[in-house]
C-alpha cells in the first residue's frame, strides 16, 4: 500500500513539473516580446530573421535570454539552453520536497490531533466490569428484547404522534441515503480529477467542498438524533401526565358519589336533620346548666348518660368505642380523668370534633389531628384542677359527630378509688365519690356501670355505689369489659352469671360484655372492633345456648341500647323539666321585682360595658381641661417638686458663699448640673403626677353627681389603679426638656419690670413658705410659747428646756453677728457649752449643731425675705448697673431663672399631656377594661351584691328555660 501510495506521489509531482515548465516558457515569451517591442533595436531584427528562417527553438531562446535593461547584448545560444534547462530542475526538486514535507507534517499533525482527542474521552473501563461479559452478555440482551416485545405489545401510543415519529425517520433515511450517493460521487470525481493535470485546482475544491458537506451531515445527524430522543421523552409525559389526571378524576368521581349518596339519604330520611338538631340543642341546654350550677346546689334532673367504674376498668375505653375515635388521653396506671368530660355524640358526614368554646374542628380520620386533641384534652383536664386540688367539678364539654354514630349525651367522671397516693390531694377520694354520688343521684340519669371482667368482682367499688343510688335498677345498665382477658383468667360460668345478673347483688335494665382493646395503645378503634367481633364468634361464651343472647354483646350493641335508652328518658321526663325551670323563673321574677322595682336586671357583662362607657367618658372629659388650668397644675406641682432641691443643694449654699460674684458663680454652675441630670427626669415625673391626680379628681366628681351608680366604683378604682400602673411617660420627653431648660438657664438678665415684680413675688411667696416650715421645726424643738401653756395647760419637757437655753446662748451670737456664717466655729461650740455649765446644763457639741442648724435657717430666712422688699423698687437700679448694682438683688434674679424655667417646662408638659399621653392613658385603659371583660373571676370579684348575683341566676334561669322550650317544640314536630 505504502509502495502504490509513493507511486501515485511520483506521478503527480511528474505532471506537475510539466506543466510548471509549459506556464515559464509562455510567461517568458509574452514577457520577452513586450520589451522588444518597447526598446528595439538588435533584439528586434533578431527576432524577425528568426521568424523568417523560421526556427521555433532559436525563437525561444531568444526570448528567454533577452536583458532587462535598455542595452542589448547577447549570449551564446548553447550557454543559454543549459541555463534554461538547469532552472527548470531545480524548480521541480524544490517542489517536490515542498509537496513531501507537507505530506509529511500533515500527517503528524493528524496524528497528534487523534492522539489529544483521544485521550480527551472520559475513561469508561468501568463499563467492562459493569458490563455482562460472553453467555450473560447474550442472556441479557435476549432478556431486553423480549422486554420490548412485551412492552410494545401492552403500550398503546397515541396515533398521531406514532404517524410523526415515523415521517421523522423516513425523512431522515432519505436525506441519509442523498448525501452518502454525494459522497461516492465526489470520490469518484476525485479519482478522474486526479489524472487530468490541468484539473488539479478543480480537484482538490471538490475534495474541500466534499469534506465540509461531512462535517455538516455529522452536525445534522446529531441534530436530528437529538431531537428524536426529545420527542421520545415528552411522549413519555404525555403518557404520564395523562395517566395522573385519570388517577385525580377517579379519586373526585368517588368523593362526588359520595356526597351524591349522603345527600340523596337525607333526602329520604328528612327525620335524621331534626335529630342532629335536637341532640346539639340538648346539649347547649346541659352546657348552660353546667355554666349556671358549677356548684351541685339546684336540682338538674335532664337525662345524661353517666359513665362510673373503678379506676382503669376501661370507662374512657368504652365511651371511645361508642365515639369511634380515641380521643382521650392514656397514662400507665396514672388517673387521667381529672375533670367531668361532656361528649355529645352527633350522626354527620365527617368524622370531626370541636370543643364547646372554640371553633377549631379535629379529623378523627388523622392522626395527627387526634393527637392534638388528646393533648387539648389532657391540658384542659390540668387547667380545670386549681388550689392543689386532684379532681375538679369544671365540666369539659367536646361533640363528635360521624356517620354511623348513636345521638346520645355522655359524662365520663373520674374513676372510683380505694387508695389514695401521695400526689394526691388528702380530699381526692371523697370528692370523687360525692361527685359520683350527684351525677347518679339524678333520677333521670342513665347509669352506664362499667365492671372490670378480668379482676374479682368482690374487689368492685362502683356496683356498691350504683345499687345506693339505683336500688331498682331501673336506669343502670352493667357492662363487663375486657371479656377477652376474663375468659382466659377466670371460669366462663362465673362470666355467664355476671352477665345474667345472677352475681351482684345491685339490679340493671341490661348486661353487656365488651372488648375494649387488646392492651396496644396504637390500635385503631376500627382494629379493636374487628377483634371485638371476632373474639365473640369464637368465644366459649356461646357454647351453651340461651345463657348469653347475641344482642348483650359488642360495642355496637350496646351503643344502640344506650342511645334508645336515652331518648326514651328525655322523652318521659323533659316537660317536668320545664315546668320546674318555670317555676324557678317565676319566683326569681318576684324577688327582683320587690327588691329592685325601678331597675332592670342587668347581669355582669351588662354591667361592666356600663362600666366601662362611663370610665371612657371621663378620659375624654380629661382631653377637655383647659390649657391655662394645665400650666395652673403643672407650675404647682413643679414648684412642689423642685422646691427642696433650690432651698438646700443651690440658694442656701450660694448665698452662703460670701459675696456677690461667688454666689452668680455657683448659682450657674450648680443650675446647669440640676438641668443636665435631674431637672428633666422630676419634671416628668410631676408631669405624671399631675396627670394622675387630674383624672382622679374627675373620678372623683362623677362621684359626685345624681346619676351615680356605686356598685361600680369597685371596678373603676382597679382600672384606674392598673392603667396608672402601667402608663409610662415617653423617653424622648427627657431628652426634650433638657435641652429647653438648658436655653432657658442660659438667660441670666431681667428683661422688663412686670417680670421682676413677678420673680420677687415668687421668691417672697417661697420664703415664706419655707419658714413656716422652719417655724413649725422649731416650735416642736423648743415647745409652746408662754400664751399657749397657759391657755392651753401645756407644760416644756426637760429637752425642750435644755434647748431654749441653748437657743439664747445662740441668739446672742446672731445678734452680735449678723451676718454670720452658716456653720459654728470651734471657740463658739466652747463658749456656749461653757455658758450652759454655769447654768447646770451639760450638753454636747453636736446637741448644740442640731439646735443651730433651724435658728440659723430662721435668722437667713427673715433677711432674705428683708432683701427682697429691698429689691420690690430697685429694678431701675438693676437695669442700668446690672450684676453690680449697689443693692444685692442675686436672690431675685436666681428665682427669676427658675421661675422661667418652671413656666417653659409646664408649658412643653402640658403640650405632651394633651397630643400625647391623655391619649396613651386612653388607649392602656381600653386594654385594662379588655382584659378584664374576659376574666370572669375578676369581674365576679369586682362586680357584686345581692343586685347583681339576682340578676345573673334570673338571667341564666331565663335562657335555659327558653332553650328547653324551643327543644320541646323541636322534639314534638319529629314526634
Amino acid at each position: 500500500m505504502l509502495r502504490a501510495t509513493k507511486h501515485i506521489a511520483h506521478r503527480d509531482t511528474t505532471k506537475r513539473v510539466n506543466y510548471l515548465c509549459h506556464k515559464i516558457v509562455v510567461s517568458t515569451n509574452s514577457q520577452y516580446s513586450t520589451l522588444n517591442y518597447r526598446y528595439g533595436g538588435a533584439s528586434s531584427n533578431q527576432q524577425q530573421q528568426g521568424h523568417g528562417n523560421g526556427g521555433k527553438h532559436h525563437y525561444y531562446r531568444h526570448d528567454f535570454l533577452a536583458p532587462h535593461g535598455p542595452k542589448a547584448w547577447t549570449i551564446p545560444p548553447n550557454r543559454g539552453y543549459g541555463m534554461v534547462v538547469v532552472r527548470i530542475l531545480r524548480g521541480a526538486l524544490k517542489l517536490r520536497y515542498l509537496l513531501l514535507g507537507g505530506a509529511i507534517g500533515g500527517g503528524m499533525t493528524l496524528n497528534k490531533k487523534y492522539e489529544d482527542w483521544k485521550d480527551g474521552l472520559p475513561d469508561l473501563k468501568w463499563l467492562e466490569e459493569a458490563l455482562p461479559q460472553g453467555e450473560k452478555w447474550s442472556q441479557f440482551s435476549k432478556t431486553l428484547i423480549e422486554i420490548g416485545g412485551a412492552v410494545k405489545d401492552v403500550i398503546e401510543i397515541d396515533p398521531r404522534l406514532k404517524q410523526l415519529g415515523e415521517d421523522k425517520v423516513n425523512e431522515w433515511r432519505k436525506w441519509f441515503d442523498s448525501r452518502l450517493d454525494d459522497a461516492i460521487e465526489a470520490a469518484d470525481y476525485q479519482v478522474v480529477a486526479n489524472v487530468e493535470p490541468k484539473d488539479d485546482l478543480k480537484a482538490k475544491t471538490t475534495v474541500a467542498a466534499l469534506s465540509l458537506s461531512q462535517d455538516d451531515s455529522r452536525r445534522k445527524y446529531e441534530t436530528l438524533q437529538s431531537q428524536v430522543e426529545t420527542l421520545q421523552t415528552e411522549i413519555m409525559n404525555v403518557q404520564i401526565k395523562y395517566q395522573k389526571e385519570l388517577e385525580k378524576m377517579e379519586k373526585e368521581n368517588r368523593e362526588l358519589r359520595q356526597q351524591f349518596l349522603i345527600l340523596k339519604q337525607q333526602k329520604k330520611t328528612g327525620t335524621k336533620k331534626i335529630k342532629k338538631s335536637l341532640i346539639d340543642m340538648y346539649s347547649e341546654v346541659l352546657d348552660e346548666l353546667s355554666g349556671y350550677d358549677t356548684s351541685y346546689s339546684m336540682a338538674d334532673h335532664l337525662p345524661r348518660v353517666v359513665v362510673v367504674g373503678d379506676q382503669s376498668s376501661g370507662k374512657t375505653s368504652v365511651l371511645e368505642s361508642i365515639a369511634k375515635a380515641r380521643i382521650f388521653p392514656r397514662g400507665s396506671g396514672e388517673m387521667m380523668t381529672r375533670a367531668p368530660v361532656k361528649v355529645t355524640l352527633a350522626e354527620g358526614p365527617y368524622h370531626v370534633a370541636q370543643f364547646r368554646d372554640s371553633e377549631r374542628e379535629y379529623d378523627l380520620t388523622k392522626e395527627s389531628d387526634l393527637a392534638e386533641l388528646r393533648r387539648e384534652v389532657e391540658f384542659r383536664m390540668r387547667a380545670s384542677v386549681r388550689g392543689g386540688k386532684t379532681v375538679s367539678n369544671e365540666v369539659i364539654s367536646m361533640t363528635v359527630k360521624g356517620p354511623g354514630l348513636q345521638r346520645m349525651v355522655l359524662v365520663d367522671l373520674p374513676g372510683i378509688i380505694s387508695t389514695m397516693t401521695v400526689d394526691m390531694a388528702s380530699d381526692t377520694k371523697d370528692s370523687i365519690h360525692q361527685m359520683t354520688k350527684h351525677y347518679m343521684s339524678n333520677p333521670n340519669a342513665i347509669i352506664l356501670c362499667i365492671q372490670d371482667g378480668s379482676v374479682d368482682a368482690e374487689r368492685s367499688n362502683v356496683t356498691d355505689l350504683v345499687m345506693q343510688c339505683d336500688p331498682l335498677g331501673r336506669r343502670t345498665i352493667f357492662v363487663l369489659t375486657k371479656v377477652d382477658l376474663a375468659e382466659e383468667l377466670a371460669d366462663p360460668d362465673r362470666i355467664r352469671k355476671i352477665l345474667s345478673g345472677k352475681l351482684f347483688p345491685m339490679k340493671a335494665l341490661g348486661y353487656y360484655a365488651v372488648v375494649t382493646g387488646r392492651g396496644r395503645k396504637d390500635d385503631s378503634i376500627e382494629a379493636i372492633r374487628q377483634y371485638e367481633e371476632d373474639f365473640f364468634k369464637n368465644s366459649k361464651l356461646f357454647q351453651r345456648r340461651g345463657v348469653i343472647m347475641p344482642h348483650q354483646v359488642t360495642s355496637r350493641n350496646l351503643s344502640l341500647a344506650v342511645s334508645d335508652r336515652f331518648w326514651k328518658m328525655v322523652r318521659e321526663t323533659i316537660e317536668q323539666q320545664a315546668d320546674a325551670f318555670k317555676a324557678t323563673r317565676f319566683n326569681l321574677e318576684t324577688e327582683w321585682k320587690n327588691n329592685f322595682p325601678r331597675l332592670r336586671e342587668s347581669g355582669r357583662d351588662e354591667l361592666f360595658d356600663k362600666a366601662k362607657g362611663e370610665i371612657l367618658d371621663e378620659v375624654v372629659t380629661l382631653s377637655q381641661i383647659s390649657a391655662k388650668k394645665w400650666e395652673e397644675a403643672l407650675n404647682d406641682k413643679l414648684w412642689d417638686k423642685l422646691s427642696n432641691y433650690v432651698f438646700e443643694n443651690i440658694y442656701l449654699p450660694a448665698a452662703q458663699s460670701g459675696s456677690q460674684n461667688s454666689f452668680n458663680t455657683m448659682v450657674d454652675i450648680k443650675l446647669r448640673q440640676w438641668a443636665e441630670q435631674a431637672l428633666p427626669a422630676k419634671s416628668v415625673e410631676a408631669g405624671w403626677e399631675t396627670l394622675q391626680k387630674e383624672f382622679i379628681t374627675l373620678m372623683e366628681k362623677a362621684k359626685k353627681s345624681p346619676d351615680h351608680d356605686d356598685i361600680f366604683d369597685n371596678l373603676k378604682a382597679a382600672v384606674v389603679d392598673e392603667s396608672i400602673r402601667r402608663h409610662s411617660w415617653e423617653d424622648k420627653a427627657i431628652d426634650m426638656l433638657r435641652v429647653i431648660q438648658l436655653n432657658t438657664l442660659e438667660d441670666r438678665f431681667v428683661h422688663d419690670k412686670s417680670e421682676w415684680d413677678q420673680a420677687v413675688k415668687f421668691l417672697e411667696t417661697s420664703v415664706k413658705a419655707k419658714l413656716a416650715q422652719t417655724e413649725e421645726t422649731l416650735s416642736e424643738m423648743f415647745g409652746p410659747g408662754q400664751f399657749t401653756r397657759i391657755t392651753h395647760w401645756k407644760s416644756l419637757t426637760e429637752d425642750q428646756n435644755k434647748r431654749r437655753y441653748v437657743k439664747n446662748e445662740l441668739d446672742k451670737i446672731l445678734k452680735n453677728d449678723d451676718k454670720h456664717m452658716p456653720t459654728l466655729s470651734y471657740d463658739e461650740l466652747t463658749t456656749v457649752r461653757k455658758n450652759l455649765q454655769r447654768e447646770n446644763i451639760e450638753v454636747d457639741t453636736d446637741y448644740i449643731r442640731q439646735t443651730w442648724f433651724p435658728v440659723y435657717r430662721r435668722h437667713f430666712l427673715k433677711q432674705a425675705l428683708q432683701r427682697a422688699n429691698d429689691c420690690r423698687k430697685a429694678y431701675y437700679l438693676y437695669s442700668q448697673q446690672g450684676t453690680d448694682c449697689d443693692i444685692n438683688c442675686n436672690d431675685v434674679v436666681l428665682f427669676w431663672r427658675i421661675q422661667q424655667v418652671i413656666r417653659v417646662t409646664a408649658n412643653a408638659l402640658r403640650q405632651q399631656v394633651i397630643n400625647r399621653e391623655a391619649r396613651r392613658l386612653d388607649k392602656e385603659i381600653k386594654e385594662v377594661l379588655d382584659e378584664f371583660s374576659e376574666d370572669e373571676e375578676k369581674k365576679a370579684h369586682l362586680l357584686t351584691g345581692k343586685r347583681v348575683t339576682l340578676a345573673e341566676e334570673l338571667i341564666k334561669v331565663r335562657q335555659i328555660q327558653e332553650k328547653l322550650e324551643e327543644f320541646i317544640n323541636s322534639l314534638n314536630q319529629e314526634k
